[in-house]
């Protein structure tokens, strides 16, 4: 039976993996691994240096957590078997150990403005990781990338992602958005605060001029504050409290379920806005919102993760690793992945 190494990152990039997996699972024997590093980085992880990314912290301890109340089948760092194929949740870092395999790049949600430090990473080919996810798919080191719409197609053809790597299919978690209208989270009106781990990421965030922001949207409206799972949860609780002390915020729960039952979503730089968008929620953001509706995820009721399971077997089974570029009249080039 062939194999397939899954690797994970954080809880929303596990659960994409696993609803991948399931579409394969039986026909292939299927592995499970946290995010993880070589060198330097995994030696600065080890030491706990790295806590506010995927490599550590409370991301790690929520992915192992959900390996195991699922009961998936877990290889540390794929170090037990020989993978015939790998999916990946981020190229920011190529683990040695895949180098040579059949590798599929899937997207997770929003990527990242091209600021200041993506632009000193490209000039001074410095890890594509310090630039956080605005250098998704940089790498090349895949054979094909599972993207959220032709718009990202686009977006990341013109950073200079190969257009016969890109597969449109949509991405778990993000491709039926009205599903999350039916949920259990009790209140419904209010306006949602959604932040960014900007300081913990080492980006400048004015966190009080922020929250004096969601005030004034606020208006009369209850406000929620929902905060990012890298966050420093108590400074960032203690900064809400002293700006606005009405506000009531949420640490844990599912932000898309909250965005539902919201009259107004507030965000700085997150893939929530995404949701926000595609149920016609009042949006305020930090982020481009003509460019978001461009970029805005397929809406396939949740065929993605069948898709990109599909694609896989046809990678897992063919000849070599190169994709081939097609001619035709698309607006660009198609792989032979995704010929009819």
């Amino acid at each position: 039976m062939k194999k397939i190494l899954f690797i994970c990152g954080s809880l929303n990039q596990t659960s994409q993996m696993h609803q991948i997996a399931r579409h394969l699972a039986g026909r292939y024997d299927c592995y499970f691994t946290p995010y993880y590093a070589d060198g330097i980085e995994q030696f600065v992880a080890n030491m706990g240096w790295l806590n506010f990314t995927v490599l550590g912290g409370r991301h790690r301890r929520e992915t192992d957590a959900y390996l195991q109340r699922n009961r998936l089948k877990v290889d540390l760092r794929g170090e037990r078997h020989n993978y015939d194929l790998v999916y990946t949740c981020s190229d920011l870092i190529i683990q040695k150990n895949i180098l040579r395999k059949k590798v599929i790049l899937v997207q997770e949600g929003i990527t990242e403005p091209e600021g200041f430090v993506y632009k000193l990473v490209r000039w001074l080919k410095l890890p594509r990781y310090l630039a956080n996810t605005a250098t998704n798919g940089l790498s090349n080191a895949y054979d094909l990338f599972c993207v959220a719409s032709e718009g990202y197609a686009r977006h990341f053809i013109r950073k200079g992602v190969k257009p016969e790597k890109i597969a449109v299919t949509g991405i778990p978690n993000f491709d039926n958005m009205a599903a999350f209208e039916q949920n259990d989270f009790p209140m419904h009106g209010y306006a949602l605060a959604v932040t960014s781990p900007l300081r913990e990421t080492f980006r400048p965030d004015d966190r009080a001029a922020f929250i004096k922001r969601c005030v004034k949207i606020a208006g009369e409206r209850k406000l929620i504050f929902k905060l990012h799972p890298l966050e420093n949860a108590p400074r960032a609780i203690r900064e809400i409290y002293e700006h606005a002390p009405d506000a009531m915020v949420f640490t844990h729960g599912n932000v898309s379920n909250m965005i539902a039952n919201a009259g107004a979503v507030i965000t700085q730089q997150s893939t929530a806005t995404f949701v926000a968008v595609g149920l016609g929620k009042e949006t305020h953001t930090n982020l481009n919102l003509r460019q978001l509706k461009e970029l805005m995820p397929i809406q396939n009721g949740g065929a993605s993760s069948a898709q990109i399971a599909s694609l896989g077997i046809r990678i897992l089974h063919a000849p070599g690793r190169e994709p081939v570029r097609l001619r035709g009249k698309a607006r660009r080039p198609q792989t032979q992945w995704e010929r009819p």
